[in-house]
């Protein structure tokens, strides 16, 4: 279909007002909703207009037409005039008109769904269209005659009374605008409370995630220490039930032998539990070292066939090993490797009634990679019980375990030494059929080249800080910074390069991106925090991530937030590294949650923290430090506080370093008279930053005062 509803020409002003209001009643006839109304009704105005002042008039024509199934009102515009001269700047909204705004044509365009103009010396073209919205009613050749009939019986075009109704439509779209501006207001509200609530759910998530990371930590921690604490006494059992088996010191009759071997194999099996439990401390530590030599599969197999024969009991068990057949050498750590296939030979044969435990090698030339398979007849694992047998002191119910012992470290440790190899570990099995346990490692085990050594020498005069920074841009920006300071930057562009610098230079400072290509630097900011160098040197996160509730959490002194602003830099570090003598300061208490309380609430730059344990070291420290203050509790092993200060007091030296006594002890009128030496006496449980800060201000204060009368 292809109608023709109207045609009017434009050849005066007022033609204009005719025009918009033909076209609105058209587009109201048709089935437009209001706003499609005054979008048309607003474009046609816009090109008609344009027809009569640049080109002195022309026509406008209405059409109703159908494609592709959609029928649409098409309004064609033509004049006579010269045509536009720049029409792409224009529908690009470059040009400026030196009459109007320039923007009536890319008002048309973007009010109507269909937009056309041609142009030229002979005239201007231009075609809008607007798809009838598919809820209107069909326009039949009946509806067709009632449209037409329903224009020619409206009256002549009034001027004011078109303008009344454009204000009018202007007013209701101003609060149609209104209303929404207002929804925006509240949506962005909305979005504000709930970006809110993120922020703090995120903080929420870091500060337990510091917790599980602490948590693993003690775990650690734990295991290490207790296991070193467990294999005295062990060692000290194998080596008596040794010599009595021996009978060094006499016979034991039959009963007494059966009860020392029942001694030793317990002994033996907690040995075994404490080296799985220590050896998976050190993986999770990070202190396993992985010591790649040459070897091949055959060596490896041989040294394995003459260790785990021994564990055969009877001929039920076969243990077969294959010869390696086109296996390459390998070069990666052997000792892992055979821990790993140790724990798998000795659980198939745990596990194995009768049958056989076989063990071979495969290689993977594409992959460079060689698999070590141990397959077994034994009772097999279930499909949901695979993921258990990974999992620290986790075994699968049998009636086997009840003769067999295992402590359900073996194949998590077996894991995590694989992952450490760059390698994986599957299993497939069946219960009832046997299982068959493969570990896949790279035949060469990758080393990370070492990077020549650089010279990070220091000027004279100038004070060294430590910039870890990875971005070019990022890090010349604050070296340009620094340029006119005192402050030296050395430059690391990886954890690396920082650990080598922290080797080789003490920094006065350190400068901290986060992000480091793609890798997270909160572990250095851990490490330098841990150790006994870095524990008080002023360390300063430069990030985007917006993470400063973190990094101070995690011991970071400052956040600066990128791009860094250079005063505000140079106000941190003077700040932070005090370009000013330490106050030097000897804490002597045996609890370990007063060092760290103690080293948080003082700030690193201003004060240079020394710790003593108990009280005789701390008496040494003291005559060999010759602090600005001591901090002393009272009750302490080895010399209390009250002995502390009694030969503080006799010493000539020492009378004259003002000591705080920190104490959870209730004190009585004669406790404080003994501590009439002490300049002040503080709680423990009131301890806080300003307070302390406070307390060795005073205290230096009165003993300044009294060196000087």
């Amino acid at each position: 279909m292809n109608t023709r509803l109207l045609q009017i020409a434009i050849t005066v002003e007022t033609d204009i007002v005719v025009v918009r209001k033909r076209t609105r009643r058209l587009a109201e006839l048709i089935g437009f909703d209001t706003q499609d109304q005054t979008r048309i009704t607003t474009a046609v105005s816009e090109i008609v207009r344009n027809a009569f002042e640049y080109a002195g008039g022309g026509q406008i024509e209405f059409r109703l037409t159908t494609e592709a199934a959609n029928e649409l009102l098409l309004i064609i515009v033509r004049d006579r005039g010269r045509g536009i001269a720049d029409l792409p700047a224009v529908l690009a909204g470059y040009h400026k008109s030196a009459t109007g705004m320039g923007v009536g044509l890319l008002g048309a365009q973007r009010l109507m769904d269909t937009f056309d103009i041609t142009s030229g010396h002979t005239g201007t073209t231009v075609r809008l269209g607007k798809n009838v919205p598919r809820h209107a009613r069909p326009v039949t050749p009946s509806r067709l005659r009632q449209i037409m009939d329903a224009l020619a019986a409206d009256g002549p075009a009034d001027a004011v009374e078109e303008i009344t109704r454009q204000n009018q439509q202007i007013l209701l779209q101003m609060d149609e605008l209104k209303a929404r501006q207002e929804d925006l207001e509240r949506l962005n509200q909305e979005l504000q409370d709930t970006n809110r609530g993120v922020v703090a759910l995120y903080a929420e998530l870091d500060e337990r995630a510091d917790h599980l990371r602490r948590a693993d930590e003690l775990k650690s921690k734990f295991l290490s220490h207790m296991s070193h604490e467990f294999r005295t006494p062990l060692n000290s059992i194998l080596a008596l039930s040794n010599l009595l088996l021996a009978r060094t010191d006499g016979d034991l009759n039959s009963e007494q032998e059966t009860q020392v071997r029942f001694i030793r194999r317990a002994a033996e099996n907690l040995t075994e539990l404490v080296d799985d439990l220590l050896d998976l401390a050190k993986v999770e530590a990070g202190k396993t070292v992985v010591v790649p030599s040459p070897f091949t599969a055959a060596s490896l197999f041989g040294a394995l066939r003459g260790m785990l024969r021994p564990l055969l009991v009877g001929d039920s068990v076969a243990l077969i090993v294959e010869e390696p057949v086109n296996v390459p050498a390998l070069d990666t750590d052997e000792a892992k490797v055979s821990q790993i296939l140790r724990n798998f030979i000795s659980n198939a044969i745990k596990f194995t009634e009768r049958g056989e435990v076989r063990v071979w090698a495969t290689a993977d030339a594409a992959a460079d990679t060689v698999s070590f398979h141990v397959r077994d007849t034994g009772i097999g694992i279930a499909p949901d019980d695979v993921e258990v047998i990974f999992q620290e002191f986790g075994q699968v119910a049998h009636r086997l375990q009840g003769r067999v012992k295992g402590t359900g470290l073996g194949l998590p440790l077996s894991k995590k030494l694989a992952e450490l190899l760059g390698g994986r570990i599957t299993v497939e099995s069946s219960p009832g059929v046997g299982s068959t346990f493969t570990v896949t490692v790279p035949r060469i085990h990758a080393i990370e080249p070492l990077e020549t050594a650089r010279d990070w020498t220091v000027e004279p005069g100038k004070v060294p800080v430590l910039l870890v920074e990875d971005d070019p841009a990022d890090a010349h920006a604050i070296e340009r910074l620094l340029a006119s300071s005192v402050y030296q930057p050395l430059l690391a562009r990886s954890v690396r390069d920082a650990t080598d610098i922290l080797r080789t230079v003490t920094p006065a400072a350190i400068l901290l991106d986060i992000l480091l290509l793609g890798d997270e630097t909160w572990r250095l900011l851990l490490q330098v925090r841990n150790s006994d160098a870095g524990a008080d040197m002023p360390l300063i996160v430069t990030s985007s991530t917006g993470d400063d509730r973190k990094a101070l959490h995690l011991g970071a002194d400052e956040y600066l937030a990128k791009p860094v602003d250079g005063e505000r830099l140079i106000d941190v570090l003077d700040r932070l590294t005090g370009r000013r003598s330490l106050t030097k300061v000897l804490l002597v208490d045996d609890e370990e949650v007063t060092h760290y309380l103690v080293r948080q609430l003082l700030p690193r730059g201003r004060y240079g923290l020394s710790i003593a344990t108990n009280g005789r070291d701390g008496f040494d420290r003291l005559i060999e430090l010759k602090p600005d203050v001591v901090l002393l509790d009272l009750r302490m092993p080895g010399m209390d506080g009250y002995t502390f200060l009694e030969r503080m007091a006799a010493s000539s030296v020492l009378a004259d370093v003002p000591a705080i006594v920190l104490t959870s002890t209730v004190l009585g009128p004669g406790d404080r008279i003994r501590l009439r030496r002490a300049s002040l006496i503080m709680s423990k449980s009131e301890l806080s930053s300003s307070g302390l800060i406070d307390a060795i201000d005073r205290a230096q204060a009165v003993a300044e005062s009294a060196s000087s009368e």
